[in-house]
């Protein structure tokens, strides 16, 4: 069993799913599995990840996780209550393959009960694959990567940078996971010790090593708000201004790129520049839009040193302290590292991680899209939607 608790995935998947009990209980979603690298056969492994996905549907939360879940400040009485009936439903998720050896998985359904698929069948897919193709030298290679990449993190010049990791999805396995978390923590000190680990997105190691949790929105919450909210152009406003109802300034990092950087700006006014602790990158130049955060927050009459820029696109330990140089005692500095963490066990060919996503495609039977400030990262099945919602936020076509 490649996942062996419900707790095993991103800590923004609770947070979301506590805004949608509260908030949009009867919202209808779709989600598709996107795999960028090119050749791939996952065809082969078909029956094998269902397998998994079936043990992954037997799961419930247990008594010591739900205790742990309510010990957490944001986290409600009732949403934990709900948990405490909660499985995940293979009826929602389909898996097949196809003739070019590439799979299909599709989850349509309601919304509360969909939305804590994505992580860990991601982390179903890469493990299965990697059981297949890995070579038995990739650990050892990849140990030494990683006391590699601490050591350049101990050198006293950047003693108060401090990374976090955001991996779950994309890790080789789960027992490296597991064992890169333990030796960041030994190594780097954690965030109780005033170390340089900050923490994990995964709750599941967080309760086991009593590690800091970390996590509030990801793309799919602001992707639904195009078919919750009032009208479209209003709908990253609506998702913020909901988010805010829900935790009252708690969780207060806004995501930055489902419309593009411009767009976040236009609707990150003073109001919510004030009210949000920060906001987090993931797409387009860091450089760049740490540079016009801290110009917005200027403009806005914001103390930048007051507010957090979290950097979580993609990053690698260098790119990680050149961000940290350009920016130490300007803002204050988060950074969330995935697969250079968790899957950098080799040089290709002999080791490629798999860029694979499950991205939200519709809500309510209406169209919804990411316009990400990477061309590649961009995700709508509907063209025509694509075009009308660049006109709506006024964007120019890639």
């Amino acid at each position: 069993m490649i996942i062996s608790s419900l707790l095993d995935t991103d800590l923004y998947k609770f947070t979301m799913m506590q805004v949608v009990l509260h908030q949009f209980p009867g919202a209808q979603v779709s989600y598709k599995f996107k795999c960028r690298n090119p050749d791939v056969n996952l065809a082969q492994f078909a029956g094998e990840i269902r397998a998994e996905i079936k043990s992954l549907c037997s799961l419930q939360f247990t008594d010591e996780e739900l205790a742990y879940l309510r010990g957490l400040r944001f986290i409600k009485s009732d949403f934990v209550d709900f948990l405490g009936l909660f499985k995940l439903n293979e009826k929602y998720i389909t898996v097949s393959e196809q003739t070019t050896g590439e799979i299909d998985i599709s989850i349509e359904g309601p919304w509360l009960h969909t939305i804590l698929f994505e992580i860990p069948v991601l982390a179903i897919v890469n493990e299965v694959y990697f059981r297949h193709t890995g070579k038995e030298s990739a650990l050892a290679q990849g140990r030494e990567r990683l006391i590699s990449k601490i050591k350049l993190l101990k050198n006293p010049q950047i003693a108060h940078l401090k990374i976090a990791d955001y991996g779950t999805r994309r890790r080789f396995s789960k027992d490296w996971h597991e064992e890169v978390l333990r030796i960041l923590s030994a190594q780097l000190g954690t965030h109780a010790e005033g170390g340089q680990f900050a923490g994990t997105s995964n709750v599941f190691y967080a309760m086991k090593l009593g590690l800091l949790p970390l996590g509030t929105m990801a793309h799919e919450y602001l992707q639904a708000a195009q078919a919750l909210g009032p009208r479209l152009r209003d709908s990253q406003v609506f998702a913020f201004e909901s988010w805010a109802h829900e935790y009252r300034g708690d969780l207060g990092i806004a995501l930055s790129d489902v419309y593009g950087f411009q767009a976040f700006l236009r609707d990150y006014d003073m109001y919510f520049c004030k009210l949000f602790d920060g906001a987090r990158h993931d797409s387009g130049d860091p450089f760049a839009w740490g540079e016009g955060m801290i110009a917005h927050y200027k403009a806005n009459r914001v103390d930048p040193l007051t507010k957090t820029l979290v950097f979580s696109d993609g990053l690698t330990i260098p790119r990680t302290i050149e961000l940290y140089n350009q920016f130490k005692g300007r803002c204050l500095l988060a950074f969330g590292i995935g697969t250079n963490l968790t899957n950098d066990l080799g040089d290709a060919p002999n080791h490629v991680p798999l860029q694979i996503v499950i991205k939200m495609t519709e809500c309510n039977g209406q169209p919804v899209a990411k316009l990400s400030d990477t061309p590649s990262k961009n995700m709508c099945e509907d063209v025509n939607y694509l075009a009308y919602l660049r006109q709506v936020f006024n964007l120019q076509a890639a």
